[in-house]
């Protein structure tokens, strides 16, 4: 049986469109982790909601908001002739400012696709006269394993294994979406992945501070309806609260372990976005204790300056809610996954390669974005 079949989808879906009916206005939320734009995308989820009532991507896919300058560190390290960079693959056609590091690869740099922080502390261990450096990207849900890994590499003493950090946490960037003033979002689907590690309470702020609910969805379509189901119902009713929706894989505490090595071996410091900028506090640092393994320590003159991205690409705009990716003149055109010019096409969790992949109509995805200027307007569906 199809899911859109569901009879307990139909129940729920009516509940939203009765919602929308009572709002009478559009509403705007955000599905901040990239793999629910990618479940609204292939499962259709779209076209079954109300016209006023948009899905906007946000800042929850990790290669997306890697910046061009950490890019250009990590190929700086990569063309050190004592050096291997160890990296997720995804992040092999990530664009800086000096380029990607799929093109150094293919100049003869050292860089190894691993699947795992273990696998690079062992592809150090086995090297010893090179120096590994993995490439430290993702949320809350990555850092826990990549802390374990920093641990052991003290603790066995292998003394050529180092991180590039970029880890960052999400809480502290949806406080500077909404911050910002810009965002206009009405409420937000909170990850659950994230949240399977950090619990409800750290999105609790949002409503006392910012009067946005939140509720935690599932990665099943049926999990983003019911999530939008309890959006609505606190929108309706003027409430912003955090709810779960997720109850099968999140507690309220969370993941106490993966917590308590996370604040072993990390300390909280300030991050650059792809998109938002330097968002304080929203970043994990190596504490001082484990600076051995840290690539920014051991290796001097990684200063690089701010990166440049293509002037006519708008995934920093596509991150903020601001923009969807049919809006950006190279969607489809100059930027495909097979030539990316953006971080958000190069990704599977990227908005602009769901939209490449499961949304486009005719080649190009139809806009689906309410500005304030079109409130009030018919959006065009991303059209399935």
């Amino acid at each position: 049986m199809e899911w859109s079949a569901n009879s307990n989808l139909k129940q729920r879906l009516d509940r939203i469109h009765d919602f929308m009916k009572r709002l009478a206005r559009p509403v705007r939320i955000m599905e901040v982790c990239g793999t629910h734009t990618v479940t609204a995308c292939r499962s259709g989820l779209r076209a079954l909601l109300p016209d006023n009532l948009a899905l906007l991507s946000g800042p929850g896919c990790p290669v997306c908001v890697t910046p061009a300058d950490f890019i250009d560190r990590a190929i700086l390290l990569a063309r050190r002739p004592d050096a291997v960079i160890a990296t997720f693959g995804d992040l092999l056609r990530v664009p800086g400012s000096l380029g990607a590091l799929e093109l150094e690869k293919a100049k003869g740099s050292r860089v190894r696709i691993v699947y795992s922080a273990l696998d690079a502390l062992e592809l150090a261990a086995k090297n010893g006269e090179r120096k590994v450096i993995f490439l430290a990207v993702g949320f809350e849900t990555t850092a826990p394993g990549i802390a374990w890994v920093v641990r052991q590499a003290a603790e066995r003493g292998v003394k050529n294994f180092s991180i590039l950090g970029a880890l960052k946490t999400m809480p502290a960037a949806m406080a500077a979406l909404l911050s910002a003033g810009d965002a206009d979002i009405d409420g937000f689907l909170c990850p659950g992945h994230v949240s399977s590690i950090i619990g409800t309470h750290p999105y609790e702020f949002i409503g006392r501070d910012y009067q946005r609910p939140c509720v935690i969805a599932g990665f099943e379509p049926l999990d983003m309806v019911l999530a939008i189901e309890m959006l609505l119902e606190q929108i309706v009713s003027g409430r912003a609260k955090v709810r779960n929706g997720y109850r099968r894989a999140v507690g309220a505490e969370g993941n106490r372990p993966a917590r308590a090595i996370i604040a072993e071996v990390f300390a909280p410091a300030d991050a650059e976005w792809r998109g938002l900028g330097l968002v304080p506090g929203s970043g994990l640092k190596l504490k001082k204790r484990f600076k051995n393994h840290d690539a920014e320590t051991l290796f001097p003159g990684l200063d690089v300056p701010p990166g440049v991205d293509d002037p006519e690409c708008l995934c920093g705009a596509i991150l903020r809610g601001r923009a969807v990716p049919s809006a950006c003149p190279l969607f489809g055109r100059k930027c495909t996954p097979s030539s990316p010019v953006g971080a958000c096409m190069v990704s599977a969790e990227g908005a602009c390669a769901a939209y490449y992949k499961y949304c486009r109509c005719g080649g190009i995805a139809r806009k689906e974005l309410f500005s304030s200027a079109q409130r009030g307007a018919k959006a065009d569906r991303c059209g399935l």
